[in-house]
């Protein structure tokens, strides 16, 4: 049913990640350190923005630039590549405002039904 060579595989992120769609927001408007980025995303762990921005990086949707001061400055920015997915958020946003209400019914019925 699904080719072994499909590359879904290697997509960046799952549609149901909960920070990558969220942090590429965040760097839409320019770059940001990383406790810039924990303001919005107050949610977060440290740990797991981390982690998030590292994949990010490794994936060639964010660039992680160093500043040689003191104290050291790093700040994360949106690659090109990167920018490509904001049509993508757009459409997953505009899908929520008009089906969320029925997605929420569903699952309130769902367990109800339980």
């Amino acid at each position: 049913m699904f080719d072994p060579v499909c590359p879904s595989g290697a997509m960046p992120f799952r549609v149901g990640d909960k920070w990558t769609g969220m942090v590429i927001r965040c760097l839409e408007g320019g770059p940001r350190r990383f406790t810039e980025l924990r303001v919005p995303l107050r949610a977060i762990t440290p740990k797991v923005l981390s982690q998030t921005l590292r994949a990010m990086e490794r994936d060639g949707l964010v660039t992680r630039t160093a500043y040689d001061e003191n104290p050291p400055r790093v700040e994360y920015a949106l690659t090109p590549l990167g920018r490509t997915l904001i049509p993508l958020l757009d459409a997953a946003r505009t899908w929520s405002a008009t089906h969320l209400p029925q997605l929420l019914a569903a699952r309130d019925a769902h367990e109800n039904a339980s």
